[in-house]
This record gives structure tokens, sequence and C-alpha cells, in this order.
């Protein structure tokens, strides 16, 4: 059976759950500090995230064992958080150390604790059974500091399922659309693509070969290459890891100098990096940065770039949140699946087995 012969869904069942044994980005590691707490819902779970007396990042439910009241809206003192409420304190493990209100503290005084671990600038959360918290899967990221790359990036609160986004992010066919202006043209559709994948992976490699550079990689050209004209060579290859990371391999080089053929010293060469944290069947936090591996040394090329990423990002986050509208008012549309959506869909199918080894149904719950 081809894509085209593919059976259709109905658009709610493009409404998909989110897996919990997995790692999520909860924040950029500077937004988690020891003098405030931070209010973050990750897969449907509210969380306080805060710095103790060590620096260590923790995450606890944001919620008293009490009355329920937000931690986040508590205090950090050293290693512990207090209540806003009642001034019940808690350690990094969840707990109870302090009643104010009496001597003897309940035993049963307790608030689920979540395993952390700092990597590539971010603050990353298994939500899922801690038992399966392996520091091992965090998603590859490496770029994000690596000293042979620069760049920076923004956090998008996208009001839309985190599918949705991953779509957008392995069919770079919309670019030609959705963003005319910058980085789209005409050769994206017409070139042809191959896909793989992996248990937990999937890649989609495409190569546009002697075009005209949009006016997005021009520029790029031109700071590294000053005056730069003519055609060149333009490369995307999308690396999907499970749940919901995605980095995007980018560029283009002077026409026939060798990078298909993995000579791209006569280019320039960024990763779109991706990364898409639910918060709840309908919303998600989308952490992305674009890092570059040439001209490391300028912060005028890092704040250019971030800006025009920002402007590109923000055409599609329009589109995902019309697209979530629609959605919305169209339950019962059936969807069928074009070629381009290949890599999307075996997103799917790895995203399903996880949700079956969880005993969690593939479509989320209406909210």
């Amino acid at each position: 059976m081809t894509i085209l012969d593919s059976p259709p869904v109905t658009a709610a069942s493009k409404i998909f759950n989110f897996p919990r044994n997995a790692w999520y980005v909860a924040a950029w590691d500077h937004e988690v500090t020891a003098k405030q707490p931070l209010a973050r819902t990750i897969a449907d779970r509210p969380l306080a995230l805060w710095r103790n007396s060590d620096g260590r990042a923790v995450a606890l439910a944001d919620a008293c064992w009490h009355r329920l009241a937000p931690l986040s809206k508590g205090k950090v003192l050293g290693d512990e958080i207090q209540c806003p409420y009642h001034g019940l304190r808690y350690n990094s493990a969840g707990r109870c150390t302090s009643m104010p209100a009496q001597e003897t503290i309940n035993p049963s005084a307790i608030v689920p604790s979540y395993p952390v671990v700092e990597r590539h600038r971010y603050v990353w959360v298994w939500v899922g059974d801690p038992d399966l918290a392996d520091p091992s899967c965090v998603p590859d990221m490496h770029q994000m500091d690596s000293p042979e790359w620069a760049g920076d990036g923004e956090t998008i609160y996208a009001p839309c399922n985190y599918q949705l986004v991953l779509d957008n992010l392995m069919d770079l066919t919309h670019e030609e659309f959705v963003h005319s202006s910058s980085i789209g043209q005409d050769e994206l559709s017409e070139a042809e693509f191959e896909v793989s994948h992996t248990d937990r992976g999937v890649t989609v490699t495409r190569w546009m070969r002697d075009i005209d550079a949009p006016p997005f990689w021009l520029k790029n050209m031109r700071d590294r290459f000053p005056g730069f004209t003519g055609k060149v060579d333009r490369w995307q290859i999308i690396h999907f890891e499970a749940p919901s990371t995605i980095r995007i391999d980018v560029g283009v080089a002077k026409a026939g100098t060798g990078a298909p053929e993995g000579d791209r010293s006569q280019g320039v060469n960024g990763f779109v990096m991706n990364t898409i944290t639910p918060e709840t069947a309908r919303t998600s936090h989308y952490f992305w940065a674009f890092m570059r591996n040439y001209r490391l040394e300028s912060q005028t090329i890092t704040t250019q770039l971030r800006q025009g990423v920002h402007g590109v990002f923000g055409e599609d986050e329009d589109m995902l949140a019309a697209q979530q509208r629609a959605i919305d008012a169209n339950p019962d549309h059936e969807f069928y699946s074009l070629n381009i959506d290949a890599g999307g869909m075996w997103v799917r199918r790895i995203l399903d087995r996880m949700l079956q080894a969880e005993g969690l149904p593939a479509a989320a719950a209406a909210k």
C-alpha cells in the first residue's frame, strides 16, 4: 500500500495523545532559578520547578499535599520550597519537612517528585514511571552547547496539539507556500526525497541542486562569502527522535562544489533545533534554536538569525493555530495522506507504539 492508498483518519484522531515515559523539555536552563519557582504543565502534569542550594534543578507536582495550593506561587528557602497558603515546606524529594501549625509531621505529607536532567541548555523532565527514567535516552541536541556551533533560540507557546507541530517539521514543502518571502521556493515540492527510520527515529533527506538561493539563504551566504552570486546546492535533512525532538540539518553551498558528496566548505550550514513539549491535548511548548558552524564570533549574525527564524516560525504558529481550530470544528472530517507525509506517518507509527506500550490510546480525550 502506498501513502496515497492509506486509509483515511478523522480529524479528531489527529489529536494525538502523548507518551509519558519520555524526556520532555520543561524550560531553558536559565528559566529555572533559586529565586522563584517556575510553573509549567508537561503532558497534563502541572509542575513547580526550582533550584536548591547546590544549583540542582528540581521538579515537584505543583500542588501542596494539604489543600492543593500551587507550590509555584510559594518561596524557595535553601533546599526546600514553601507552600504559599499555610507554609508547609518540602524538600527536593517531595517530602514535607515542616508544618508550621504543629510539631508532628504527618508521614503521608508527600508530593510527587519527577526525575530531572540538565543537558543541551535545557531542563528535561520525566513525568512517567521514574524507574524507567534513563538519562542516556535524552534526545541528542549536542549542537546546542558545542563549541563548534553558535546560536540562540526562543520558546513558542503553540495553541495546538504537539503532533501538528511534528507534522509541520517533518514535511518542509509547506515552506513554498507559508514562507514564500524567506525560505520558500518552487524546488521544494519538485525535489525528490528519501525516508529512513529506526525504532525511535525517522530521517527525511532532500537535496535541491543548482538552484537560486531564497532570500534567507542568500543573506547567510553573503555573511560568509561577501558579494556572493550564482547558483547553490541546497539541503534539508530532518532527524526525528522520539517522542518529539527534531533536528533539521539545513544549508546551501556554491553549486557543484561537492556538498551532496560531503564537502560543505563552500557553503553555510545550520541546524534548526526543535523540541516540542505537550502541555495539554491542544497546547504545546515549542522550544527552538538556530545553530550555525560559521562566523561563530558574530553576535550580530546570531541575533539576526534568531529574529529571522522568529518571523518564519510566527507564520507557522498562525497556520497551526488555525489548523487546530478547524480540527475542533470538524472532528468527523476524514484526512488522507500525501506522499510528502511519509516522514510524518512514520513518526505517528513510532508514537503509537510508545502509547500502546504504556496502555494509552492514540487519540487524546477531548477537553
